[in-house]
């Protein structure tokens, strides 16, 4: 970096908002700013893809989530940073193999505008513009020549360019567009004409070509990023609302762009043309004039295609391409994706405290997530929380069930919706802690697909805390199959898991059961688990009970196994009393007494066995029953997902096969 450059940097006002940063030109942008100063944020829609900003090791405080689509995702973070410079490079359409046209419009014309509608009259805000505003007219055109967009993102990035007009002569806003030429240089895409082309140079050939006539503006991206803080920087009475030509004025053919490589880096190999296919906007006389740029920015290119195409080389070099570059792009989900699911009842006053935590326990850990809340029909103000945290962030879901179907149906709800390589099951009352999911995901890594939480302590009365120890306990030992002690529902579970749980016919579930009855590789990481932070508890003494029940007779048979044994016994025991009683009459107590207590006792005693034996088979009858229904596990009557609400069941049915793929 220049010491030029780096005086404009810090001359910029912050802090400093750098939109679209997981993209090619944002990533070097940040990367050079971040270098001379730490208030510069990095805002994506999709950290899932952000392998640059992986690479670069960003500090997970300056990674800000937005969904510029979103009006309340945008004010948000405005209202949260109050940024003074906003740089916006999001973009959608460039590139061939982005064909969402609506996304196109989306992302390039409302996200500008929700992204201006919060830049107050001092906000400078610079945008990523584009030549192909041009369209037909590409021949080296002035700012102040026609626009003849040839495509939909053309024409939405014309429009931006209308937009940044219309704030800054309507609303004073000092707000600029750049219109970038073909940018180039670090961190661009290796599928790309010059990275493709210096990593084939490194190994001394040359790759496929498209025809020799086509012809480009090359710009190196230093220079570009140098237009970016020049123009924050610039006199906004004379540049507000201007678009500029970041171009170097100098039309290089792909037949230029062969020769010059062959004579810098003595490459000897004849270019074989036409074995790629040209790009549908690609034009012969494709080149800018920069002469405003020069005038209003103090701008110009002042790296040529020769010293671009070397430093790209270096570039490449120093930063282990192949070993590093190469497979972060090609799988740019490096990072797995982790899913929470909070079941929500009465926890209206939790959720944000939750979101936060969750949040900022992901971004430390450095791994993408999605966070699903489960309003399970809660009578408190969850669904206006839900809303507004939905709109906030796009990687939260906000499901809405049709009545109280229970934290087992929740969660199940949620996991079937849900898209990571794990999930984290959490109530919602805060009583499972975010910051323990780190010491999960060490597990899961080493290889376990079922960590869960063993509760070592617990912050309540120590009656309740003695009553607890002792379920567990008895619990284990009834069971067919090995129980955790001491573990709930929280817990970190493997998708291959998910899947099988999921997938269980079973109507009435006990999750933390029927999770050690699947199998596979589990082991649970202790905690202490807290108060409710809000409110109080929703269980009681019936419900304990009730929870009690479900677990002993969907996992054990125990209970019949003991009324049978009790059966043996006592029938055994009478026909002894009955031996007693003949030899008792006729050889040694002739006088024994015929009273009514030992009738009534006895009565009493085997018309309680009885009645318990029933209950007991009513119990597994019941649940029988219960499964013959085939009543749906939980009905959803609304789905968020981002800024997008899905209501009808044909909606909600196609987003759950959508998010299954």
């Amino acid at each position: 970096m220049t010491e030029l450059l780096r005086d404009d940097i810090l001359q910029l006002r912050g802090p400093i908002f750098v939109y679209g940063a997981s993209g090619f030109i944002g990533a070097a942008l940040f990367e050079k700013i971040f270098a001379v100063r730490k208030d510069v944020y990095t805002l994506t829609h999709d950290a899932r893809k952000a392998w640059r900003l992986k690479l670069l090791d960003v500090p997970a405080e300056n990674v800000i989530h937005c969904d510029i689509v979103s009006p309340t995702s945008v004010k948000g973070v405005f209202d949260e940073l109050q940024p003074k410079t906003v740089f916006n490079l999001a973009a959608y359409g460039a590139y061939s193999k982005q064909q969402n046209i609506i996304l196109t419009y989306e992302t390039n014309v409302i996200g500008t505008v929700n992204i201006l509608e919060n830049c107050t009259p001092e906000t400078v805000y610079i945008h990523a513009g584009s030549s192909s505003e041009y369209g037909f007219n590409c021949t080296a055109p002035a700012e102040t020549d026609p626009v003849e967009p040839n495509s939909h993102y053309a024409v939405s990035k014309v429009s931006s360019a209308y937009l940044i007009q219309f704030y800054h002569q309507v609303q004073r806003k000092k707000a600029v567009n750049l219109r970038l030429y073909s940018i180039y240089g670090d961190w661009e895409e290796p599928d790309r004409l010059i990275p493709r082309l210096v990593e084939n140079v490194r190994k001394g050939q040359l790759p496929p070509l498209v025809s020799p006539e086509i012809s480009r503006d090359f710009v190196y991206v230093d220079d570009c990023i140098a237009a970016f803080v020049k123009a924050a920087l610039a006199d906004f009475n004379v540049i507000g609302g201007n678009s500029y030509n970041i171009a170097s004025g100098v039309k290089t053919t792909i037949a230029d762009l062969v020769k010059t490589v062959q004579e810098h880096f003595g490459i000897n190999q004849e270019a074989v043309y036409g074995t790629m296919q040209n790009r549908k906007w690609d034009l012969a006389e494709w080149y800018g004039d920069p002469s405003a740029a020069r005038r209003d920015l103090n701008w110009e290119a002042q790296y040529t295609l020769a010293q671009g195409l070397r430093r790209t080389y270096d570039w490449q070099e120093r930063h282990q391409y192949e070993e590093r570059i190469i497979p972060a792009f090609q799988n740019p989900y490096l990072n797995p994706v982790i899913s929470a699911i909070i079941a929500c009842y009465k926890d209206a006053q939790a959720m944000p405290y939750m979101y936060e935590r969750l949040v900022k326990t992901f971004n430390a850990m450095k791994v993408r997530y999605e966070i699903i809340f489960v309003n399970d029909r809660s009578p408190d103000n969850t669904e206006q929380v839900l809303e507004e945290l939905c709109a906030k962030d796009p990687n939260v879901i906000g499901i809405t069930h049709s009545r109280n179907f229970g934290s087992q149906s929740a969660f199940l709800s949620g996991m079937e919706i849900s898209t990571g390589d794990a999930v984290v099951l959490m109530d919602g009352d805060l009583q499972d802690p975010p910051e323990i999911i780190p010491d999960f995901y060490e597990k899961w890594q080493e290889g376990y697909e079922v960590v869960y939480g063993t509760r070592v302590q617990r912050e309540m009365k120590p009656h309740m805390h003695v009553f607890y120890k002792l379920f567990y306990r008895i619990f284990q030992s009834l069971s067919y199959i090995p129980i955790p002690r001491d573990a709930g529902d929280f817990s970190m579970i493997d998708r291959k898991v998910v899947k099988e749980l999921v997938a269980l016919p079973e109507t009435e579930q006990f999750l933390r059961g029927l999770r050690a009855w699947v199998g596979f590789k589990q082991t649970g990481v202790p905690y202490v688990r807290p108060e409710r932070m809000f409110g109080v508890s929703t269980n009681n003494w019936r419900k304990n009970i009730g929870w009690a029940k479900k677990a002993i007779f969907s996992f054990s048979f125990v209970p019949l196994e003991l009324m049978s044994y009790a059966g043996f016994t006592l029938t055994g025991l009478s026909v002894l009393g009955i031996f007693y009683q003949i030899l008792a009459k006729y050889f040694f107590a002739p006088d024994t007494p015929q009273g009514f207590t030992t009738v009534i006792i006895l009565i009493t005693l085997f018309g309680g066995l009885t009645l318990m034996g029933l209950s007991f088979l009513g119990e597994y009858i019941s649940k029988i029953f219960e499964e013959t229904k085939k009543r749906p596990k939980f009905i959803r009557t609304i789905v968020r997902k981002g800024g997008k609400k899905y209501q009808t069941s044909e909606e909600i049915k196609t987003l759950v096969t959508q998010q299954k793929k």
